[in-house]
């Protein structure tokens, strides 16, 4: 049976520690567990069937620090086989009864990746996909990835994984005690990561025992369609008559664990200082339980490397500085390879109140794949807001999107079909939500009803590629008034008809309606509030703007998003 199979009406056992049962064996001070599947086959299989017979449907390889950073490739190649056999062989040898499940463990490279270490995203893709490749070679059942404490080196171990195999993959992170990874991605950035780069579990690992995670559990169950993971420690350690004991024996760790089942987890085990005892009391405590079934969750969010932004309820703004259209100076700075104007750019619409930055380097002049894809890098060491990857060169909107830590706003698809069969690719591998143009081959509609057709359009053929309807923002394209009279209101109608129609959120470049006319800035802020009214869930506009941002915080307030008009009165 496929595990996959096993976790939709069942909950899945996981073992429980590996390292400190070692220690008790004879691991010395420095040395490698992983070596001991060569040289201590015999103790690995035994602690594997151990957890078997106690009640694991699944166990994982002594694999967790395998990789070509600290061994040879060819002792790699030996090691990750021999695990994956000392496994199979504690599987074929322990007593009882039940599914039993391979998993091919994969933590951290123990670098930190760039900008804040060494380790180039692209080198910790390599890295992680040699260890793929040898676990699909010599047949684990699954992937695990756990204890990830930084979001970049978590999005290259999924990438390698889903590069490189066809395995499973669940995805496990160790968060602080403020339930935030070492780098800042609090649950609902991780969730939105990994859910939309078609992860099949997510969840937390290690750091605490299960009551003081518990809340990080809550919180991705609040996030997530996906299965979630829950595998604490027993408590946190201590050194008694010289030895390394856990504050949390097995009965009080079983307890915790399965309120939190009760809570809708689907995936559980154990971690540092848990043994086959905290396993085999967990699963009596589970015995009786069943998977809790979830309604399921239609979050339209795009994510940071430190948070989500959701759309659909306050309006997101969505600063358009960084685009060189109409903007000399950024034009120069762009010739002039002068990145730093891009980030003081940035900084500032952060400053005046933009959730979201608009990343565009389109300028015949450059090559955009490099510049963008620098760009994306760059803004994103400095500034913690989701990034928009604006571009029509599905190349560069590759390399951006592949480069980008979190899940992003795509700027953007439409109804042709070259642009379709382009980008949804793209959005299906890497994750993120899509500003989708009501256009296609004939252009644009002069009427309301075509660019909901065109919407329609869109949303069926997004559907082949599964992604769902929640993916999208809708942008029924603002036009100049003042080469035709009906431009706003055919799209104000577009705007109220496409939500109404489809359910789909939508987004707008606001400021185009003006263009030609004097005092735009008059114009713009009439047209915006009448969008925002018309149900407007996002708006691509200039947050230096004060007319714009007194209609924003001045909607928030009337429409019941700003709690006791705070916003408004700052």
């Amino acid at each position: 049976m496929n595990i996959l199979d096993f976790i939709k009406d069942n909950l899945l056992l996981l073992d429980g520690g590996m390292g400190t049962l070692l220690q008790a064996e004879g691991l010395a001070p420095g040395e490698l567990p992983e070596s001991w599947c060569l040289t201590h086959p015999e103790a690995i299989t035994s602690v594997h069937r151990r957890y078997f017979e106690a009640g694991s449907h699944a166990v994982c390889t002594n694999t967790f620090g395998a990789n070509v950073l600290k061994l040879e490739p060819a002792e790699l190649e030996s090691v990750v086989a021999a695990a994956i056999e000392c496994s199979r062989k504690a599987a074929e040898t322990a007593t009882g009864d039940g599914p039993r499940f391979v998993g091919l463990d994969i933590g951290p490279t123990g670098r930190i990746l760039k900008p804040f270490g060494d380790l180039d995203f692209e080198d910790a893709v390599s890295v992680f996909a040699e260890t793929v490749r040898l676990g699909a070679k010599y047949g684990a059942d699954f992937i695990l990835i756990e204890t990830m404490n930084d979001s970049y080196e978590t999005k290259a171990a999924l990438l390698a994984a889903k590069e490189n195999s066809t395995l499973p993959v669940f995805v496990s992170n160790a968060y602080e005690k403020d339930g935030t990874l070492m780098t800042g991605a609090n649950a609902a950035a991780m969730a939105a990561l990994c859910e939309g780069m078609g992860a099949d579990a997510v969840g937390l690992n290690c750091s605490f025992g299960p009551e003081a995670l518990r809340p990080v559990a809550d919180a991705l169950l609040a996030r997530t369609n996906l299965p979630v993971l829950f595998k604490p420690n027993a408590g946190l350690p201590s050194v008694r008559d010289g030895k390394t004991v856990y504050d949390v024996g097995p009965e009080d760790f079983a307890g915790a664990v399965a309120d939190a089942v009760r809570a809708g987890v689907r995936i559980v085990g154990g971690c540092c200082g848990t043994t086959p005892a905290h396993i085999r009391a967990v699963a009596k405590a589970i015995a009786d339980l069943k998977p809790v079934k979830a309604e399921k969750k239609r979050i339209s969010c795009i994510s940071s490397y430190t948070h989500a932004v959701d759309f659909g309820t306050a309006p997101v703004l969505i600063g358009e500085r960084i685009n060189p259209t109409g903007k000399k100076k950024l034009k120069a700075a762009l010739l002039a390879h002068d990145m730093d104007y891009l980030l003081s750019e940035g900084i500032r619409q952060k400053e005046k109140g933009a959730h979201v930055l608009d990343v565009n380097v389109g300028m015949p002049e450059l090559d955009e794949v490099s510049v963008l894809t620098e760009a994306v890098t760059e803004l994103q060491a400095v500034l913690d807001l989701p990034l928009q990857i604006d571009t029509s060169d599905p190349t560069a909107m590759e390399a951006a999107l592949r480069r980008y830590n979190g899940k992003a706003l795509i700027n953007s698809v439409n109804g042709k079909e070259e642009s379709m069969r382009a980008v949804f690719p793209l959005v299906k591998k890497y994750g993120g939500m899509v500003v989708a143009l009501t256009l296609d081959e004939s252009g644009i509609p002069d009427t309301a009803e075509g660019r909901c057709a065109i919407a329609e359009r869109i949303l069926a053929t997004a559907a082949e590629y599964g992604i769902g309807r929640e993916s999208f923002l809708f942008d029924p394209l603002a036009m100049t008034v003042s080469a035709d009279g009906n431009a706003a209101l055919v799209t104000l109608g577009a705007l109220r008809l496409i939500r109404e129609r489809t359910g789909c959120l939508t987004s707008l470049g606001v400021s185009n309606v003006s263009f030609g006319l004097p005092r735009r800035d008059v114009i713009n802020g009439v047209f915006f509030a009448s969008a925002l009214a018309s149900g407007l869930s996002a708006a691509i506009l200039n947050p230096d703007s004060e007319e714009m941002m007194k209609v924003y915080h001045a909607h928030k307030a009337l429409y019941g998003h700003d709690e006791y008009c705070a916003s408004y009165i700052a």
